[in-house]
């Protein structure tokens, strides 16, 4: 059965960084994508980042581009996201998800529906 723990997030002033990580057991490290998401209350799911399967390739929305760094660590097996100049509008509920596939269609996935496993999400709360 796979377990996802997630951790970090908490409250930054907007410019700050912060970041938020989790950890996936019940499945082979490197045999999965992680991604990043987050959302706010009535809103969909919104995809970030994603990062391959041994880390050599990955993928960011343009809204968080330059800002936002998707990382492994291939020692604590914890995938990462560090986030820098936040902004408030970043306030939201951090997710990672891990799936199979790095390439959904030619394109990096990054619909919910590409990924099987979910963390709990964690609250990122940006102040002004």
């Amino acid at each position: 059965q796979v377990q996802v723990a997630e951790s970090g997030g908490g409250l930054v002033q907007a410019g700050g960084s912060l970041r938020v990580s989790c950890v996936f057991s019940g499945i082979t490290w490197g045999d999965y994508a992680v991604a990043w998401f987050r959302q706010t209350p009535g809103m969909e799911r919104e995809f970030l980042a994603a990062i391959s399967f041994l880390g050599d390739d990955t993928h960011y929305v343009d809204s968080v581009k330059d800002r936002f760094t998707i990382a492994r660590d291939n020692v604590q097996h914890k995938h990462i996201l560090r986030m820098n100049r936040v902004k408030p509008e970043a306030t939201a509920v951090y997710y990672c998800a891990a799936g199979p596939y790095y390439y959904c269609s030619g394109v990096v996935c990054s619909a919910t529906t590409d990924y099987a496993y979910w963390g709990q999400g964690t609250q990122v709360t940006v102040s002004s």
